[in-house]
């Protein structure tokens, strides 16, 4: 293992001026994914600055009616919290669905956000992968890619991300909060991290030394009836293969406020506008649900072995949709 500098910080400013002091640094908070990284040659940093002392561990209710959570909160202690768990259900059952128990118990929310993906030629040294190494080419495209991406791809990466948290926050309007060299700023959850393109090494909005400090949740969907759910190969411990949250509101008997976020189908948690954009002001039936869900995965270019998740996404959110509604109007 390369050699490497180590800074535990005391406060928010200490981390991000010890991070911009040393090129080539990373935040270390639950480690979970970076430490595998390093071991296996793929992340090798100069310098780790720990974020765990920081006084980012906090839960508190806003005054909107929402929450905001830190960015050292565990990732087990934020499903178990009573208000995640009232008030933003897919949230918590996001949570839950992600990793073994061990790991969500080292595993932070921001970390979470900043986890790397899971493709394999990713983290094969010996394979090309433009994401961590940009102009060697895509290994999966005419490798190994059934897990791999169907929306939103480029033919320079369909790497897809792994994180259920992040696609749970994209559907019920979350913000991500970062403190950095230019002061605090807020990114919506949907819109941090980034499709492909040319650039597949870059997987966030992220600016040079900015920190992420919080996730704020938004009171506009707290209580809302919303729900995640997520298809894998084994019950237990295993990325999704395609995943779904749905936060959905009704009113004198049509769909006022709808949030659809797709997880495993894209390089970033897909926020399925179109599917949006055609619910609302529709009554809640499986023929609305269909034709929106039709109008969103129209877009999907599936590969040769993994057009299976266009047709499991769909089947997917049609459960999801059809359990938040009134048994009545579906």
């Amino acid at each position: 293992m390369k050699s490497f500098a180590y800074v535990r910080a005391a406060s928010v400013e200490e981390a991000t001026d010890a991070f911009a002091a040393h090129p080539g640094a990373r935040y270390l908070g639950g480690g979970t994914n970076l430490v595998d990284l390093m071991k296996l040659g793929v992340e090798t940093p100069a310098a780790l600055v720990d974020v765990t002392r920081l006084p980012l561990d906090g839960v508190e209710e806003l005054p909107d009616g929402g929450l905001r959570a830190g960015a050292t909160v565990r990732n087990s202690d934020l499903a178990a919290h009573p208000v995640v768990r009232d008030r933003y259900p897919a949230l918590s059952q996001a949570l839950l669905a992600g990793a073994s128990g061990q790991l969500r118990n080292a595993a932070t929310t921001g970390g979470n956000l900043l986890q790397r993906t899971r493709c394999p030629y990713f983290q094969d040294l010996s394979k090309p992968c433009n994401k961590r190494e940009p102009g060697t080419g895509c290994g999966a495209l005419e490798g190994v890619h059934r897990d791999h991406a169907v929306l939103g791809h480029s033919d320079q990466c369909i790497a897809t991300h792994p994180s259920d948290m992040a696609v749970a926050l994209a559907a019920l309007d979350a913000r991500v909060e970062l403190r950095g060299p230019e002061g605090t700023r807020n990114v919506p959850a949907a819109d941090f991290h980034r499709l492909p393109g040319t650039h597949p090494e870059r997987d966030t909005e992220i600016r040079p030394g900015e920190l992420i400090t919080a996730v704020i949740l938004p009171g506009a969907t707290a209580g809302l009836p919303s729900a995640y759910r997520k298809a894998r190969d084994r019950a237990s411990y295993a990325f999704a293969l395609a995943s779904v949250a749905v936060v959905l509101h009704l009113a004198d008997g049509v769909v006022e406020r709808v949030g659809i976020a797709f997880g495993a189908l894209a390089h970033r948690p897909w926020r399925a506008r179109r599917a949006e954009d055609a619910l609302l002001g529709a009554a809640p039936t499986t023929a609305a649900f269909e034709h929106a869900l039709d109008l969103e995965l129209a877009a999907a270019e599936p590969l040769r072995d993994n057009a299976y998740k266009v047709p499991l996404a769909r089947r997917l959110a049609l459960d999801v949709l059809g359990r938040l509604a009134p048994p009545a109007t579906i």
